[in-house]
């Protein structure tokens, strides 16, 4: 990797300087968090097949209409996209009862939803990401009701998208969070879908036997990650030919 001046780093990522003005690169990183960072992991090949997953999804996005900061993959780990201002929330989707939402209305996992929900949190992990409703969002100045009109809107088309691909791979879409950015042209702003789309920000399960191919099976301890997202990248026809399968977790202190 090209030695670049570093923005940002993340739990998975990290933002450098762009070749170009209004340009990043954005490198995915093997380590794997939960619960706020209470449990951590290096897990090899991770980061290359989150750089895949995500590019194949934003592409798609962008091929339908649905506008994200993607420009293109630079190599297995890194991205080029368009610099965007972060709104300071997490767009959650969700089609079906899973986790936290499980719990908080004690319905069975997999229950179906009615219809698609959309939650908010806020983007805070001091604070644990809390669940906030619209009039918080309005009234701190995190989005106006525009804004939130049109993030609905997208969330909603990225579901549509989402769901249909996984479907014809037999991955039932169960939720997803998205972030959303702001991007002038001019005075004209638009909003566009941001930071990636992987197993990382999706529940996924397979529909036939149920099993996790998503970041719960590092949360729940259910087998070995880079198998599960392998898995995903293979049904896709997306999957890199370096990424090491027999290598074990390694747990950090």
């Amino acid at each position: 990797m090209a030695r670049r001046k570093k923005l940002y780093e993340g739990k998975a990522k990290i933002l450098y300087e762009g070749p170009e003005p209004g340009t990043l690169v954005q490198y995915f990183k093997d380590d794997a968090t939960a619960f706020n960072a209470e449990k951590k992991a290096t897990i090899e090949g991770k980061g290359v097949l989150n750089n895949r997953l995500s590019e194949f999804f934003m592409n798609g996005l962008n091929q339908i209409g649905v506008p994200t900061h993607f420009i293109k993959r630079i190599n297995m780990r890194e991205q080029l996209i368009k610099s965007v201002e972060i709104i300071p929330l997490e767009v959650i989707v969700r089609n079906f009862a899973a986790g936290s939402m499980a719990k908080r209305l004690g319905l069975e996992e997999g229950t179906p939803l009615p219809r698609p929900i959309i939650e908010f949190s806020y983007k805070d992990d001091a604070l644990g990401d809390p669940l906030v409703p619209e009039e918080y969002i309005i009234a701190f100045g995190w989005a106006s009701q525009q804004d939130l009109d049109d993030i609905v809107a997208l969330a909603l088309r990225v579901n549509d998208y989402m769901s249909g691909v996984m479907y014809g791979v037999g991955i039932k879409l169960v939720d997803f969070k998205i972030e959303i950015g702001r991007i002038w042209e001019g005075d004209f702003m638009r909003l566009v879908v941001a930071d990636e789309i992987s197993p990382d920000s999706c529940r996924l399960w397979d529909i036939k036997t149920g099993q996790k191919l998503d970041k719960d099976v590092f949360r729940r301890d259910l087998g070995n990650l880079t198998d599960a997202y392998t898995e995903v990248a293979r049904r896709l026809g997306v999957m890199p030919s370096n990424v090491t399968h027999a290598t074990k977790p390694t747990l950090i202190n």
